[in-house]
């Protein structure tokens, strides 16, 4: 087959899955639902200085911390840590796991992936150990949980998301977080 013959087979081809997306209703340019937010809890977590596996990763461990929302209260637990990789560009990626402890005794783990992207002046304030806060850097996660608990088992089928609402190197780290309707 010639090149123009491509051409014209791939041009209408494009034409024809337009037209069908059209058809039934499928068009680009705006969302055609809409996402809520309400809010679930805070994590408070207390960290410890970082460990260096390389230049790309480094590890904290939390051991401790806490947790509190109108529908849930509790601690921290060990093993509870996060895995951070620093890309060259300087994006702090995170990779979190946890677990939590209700008041009442059930346990729940938490594992979220997220971003910390920091202006050059919030980052340099961060690593002299000042304590930063959510308008100072981007830094949301989307944490999902787990529990063979009844009653928090309504955490098993959503996702959340968090913000940062302070952070201190070495120290802690706080968030909110929100499930997603």
């Amino acid at each position: 087959m010639s090149w123009w013959m491509r051409v014209r087979l791939t041009s209408n081809l494009s034409v024809t899955a337009v037209s069908l997306l059209a058809a039934f209703g499928v068009q680009a340019g705006g969302p055609t639902t809409s996402v809520q937010a309400e809010y679930l809890m805070t994590v408070y977590a207390n960290l410890e200085a970082g460990q260096v596996v390389d230049v790309g990763m480094v590890v904290f461990n939390a051991p401790t911390g806490w947790v509190e929302g109108p529908r849930i209260k509790g601690k921290l637990v060990p093993p509870s840590g996060d895995w951070g990789h620093i890309l060259p560009s300087g994006v702090f990626r995170l990779d979190v796991r946890g677990s939590i402890q209700t008041d009442d005794g059930e346990i729940i783990f938490i594992s979220y992936n997220g971003i910390r992207q920091c202006p050059k002046e919030s980052n340099e304030r961060f690593l002299k150990g000042e304590l930063i806060k959510s308008e100072d850097c981007y830094f949301l996660m989307a944490p999902t949980f787990e529990t063979k608990s009844e009653k928090y088992g309504w955490l098993n089928g959503l996702q959340a998301v968090g913000k940062m609402t302070e952070h201190k190197r070495a120290d802690h780290v706080a968030y909110d977080i929100f499930a997603l309707k």
